[in-house]
């Protein structure tokens, strides 16, 4: 999250916080050994809280789940739908003109977390530290499982969000076949679950706070990534940037058994890694994560940088923008918005200062040495790629972004209706905002369709299944025919 938003740029963000890291890779033996020990009773059925939550989750056999309806399109396994984080679905139908509700569900706590869907079920994972399976043309609970207390915000130095539960996007792994959850218990602390997405199951978990570190300070917004054998994910500070904490890329085994890898930003406090969008993995393997302002004003710390980090998250390369002691100072870094990778071999970011900026996968280049920059927005969540499109996400409006072949950045159409996290598919591109989906036009910027579906938390950004739409509330789920 953030301390502080820029007033001049965005004053209606004052609320929002974030916090960033970087630095050397380092491994932990706390937490090696998965327990099998995770999680409170599994219920059926309800789509409210049906058990008391425990500070210490205690593994429950879920009881047998109604059927799931088979799955008939492509899943939407993690955020924005692929490691690349595109948001751009191929496999969605054209949308039929209109939109109108299809169900909405009250769950136990705000949904932050963009839903997923695997093999016929919707999953969705609340600040009441719950996971839900819905089923994706009524709504009905499937199966829940809760994973533990979640934590009053009158319990925290500072932040936002009240509890304080799940608030990162989970990830689903095809090769073991489980979803992968982080959340923030009683303790407090952070803990990572994995479970069987058929039956809400716990198969294992274990804490991830990484030595040293105060849980209190640091929070778990960034989405969740899957690759390498490994499930990535940052840390960052709470709303106000209260107290010790320092960006973290942090790594643990997908079979929940040997040591956690991390990289921390090599700041004195700050830096946090927070983006809403996760880290974004290439063809090779390789994560590229945005970090967000430090401490420091005269001494580069990997703050306010675009970062590339190996499978086992040693540093590769960064860039930082020229004007980074700048940016430290006023809260105007780049770790709003996640990196996107653009064919060519190319990077796009963007922050809260309003700059565009191309850089090259695989070197990014250092201090100032961008490929190019434009003035675009101040940037926040995950943007939608489609192409050498950007769709970028500016909460007041959302900005079309294309990038030459020679790397140059052409500023396109503005919508200033939507302008929270997009993705793309059936002939439209699909923002949030004001309580409202948007259906835009990708060609003109035009909207096409829209639909009220309720209060909305900061950076929602929709799912796309099989000609149905998936938001989360500050409530529950709205899903919407398209």
């Amino acid at each position: 999250m953030k301390k502080r938003l820029a007033r001049p740029l965005l004053p209606l963000l004052a609320v929002i916080a974030v916090a960033c890291g970087s630095g050397s890779p380092t491994a932990s033996n706390a937490g090696a050994s998965a327990s099998a020990s995770g999680s409170a009773a599994a219920d059926n059925g309800s789509a409210g809280p049906s058990a008391t939550p425990s500070a210490t989750p205690i593994a429950t056999p879920s009881p047998a789940p109604s059927a799931a309806p088979a799955s008939a399109t492509a899943d939407w396994p993690v955020y924005h739908l692929d490691n690349q984080r595109t948001g751009n679905s191929a496999a969605f139908p054209a949308m039929s003109g209109s939109l109108s509700k299809a169900w909405s569900v009250k769950l136990d706590g705000a949904v932050y977390a963009e839903p997923l869907v695997v093999s016929g079920h919707v999953l969705v994972a609340t600040e009441g530290d719950s996971v839900y399976s819905l089923d994706p043309t009524t709504g009905a609970t499937i199966w829940r499982q809760h994973l533990g207390t979640p934590v009053p915000l009158s319990t925290l130095p500072c932040g936002n969000i009240n509890p304080l539960g799940i608030t990162s996007t989970p990830a689903y792994d095809a090769t073991t076949k489980t979803v992968f959850v982080v959340a923030e218990v009683t303790g407090p602390k952070h803990v990572m679950f994995a479970l069987d997405p058929s039956t809400g199951a716990v198969r294992w978990s274990r804490n991830v706070d990484l030595s040293g570190d105060d849980p209190r300070t640091h929070q778990q917004r960034a989405a969740l990534a899957i690759a390498n054998g490994y499930v990535y994910f940052g840390f960052g500070g709470l709303a106000g940037d209260c107290g010790q904490y320092v960006g973290e890329v942090v790594g643990v085994p997908t079979s929940g058994q040997g040591s956690t890898i991390s990289y921390r930003v090599p700041v004195k406090r700050e830096g946090a890694v927070w983006a809403t969008g996760g880290p974004v993995i290439d063809s090779t393997g390789n994560l590229y994560v945005s970090t967000g302002n430090g401490s420091s004003t005269s001494k580069y710390d990997g703050s306010d940088s675009v970062i590339e980090l190996s499978p086992s998250l040693t540093l590769l390369t960064r860039f930082a923008p020229s004007v980074w002691a700048s940016d430290n100072a006023s809260d105007l870094d780049l770790g709003s918005l996640s990196p996107v990778l653009i064919p060519g071999g190319f990077v796009f970011s963007a922050g809260k200062r309003g700059t565009g900026y191309v850089l090259r996968q695989g070197n990014l280049g250092g201090i100032g040495k961008q490929l190019s920059s434009a003035s675009v927005c101040a940037a926040f969540g995950g943007a939608a790629q489609s192409g050498n499109v950007v769709y970028v996400p500016c909460l007041s409006r959302l900005r079309q972004v294309t990038v030459g072949a020679d790397g140059s950045i052409k500023v396109g159409w503005t919508n200033s209706a939507a302008g929270n996290a997009p993705v793309v598919g059936g002939g439209a591109v699909w923002s949030l905002a004001s309580s409202t989906l948007f259906a835009i036009d990708p060609a003109t910027g035009k909207t096409r369709a829209s639909i009220a579906v309720g209060s909305l938390p900061h950076f929602a950004s929709p799912t796309l299944w099989n000609g149905l739409v998936f938001v989360g509330t500050m409530s529950g789920v709205f899903a919407v025919k398209a």
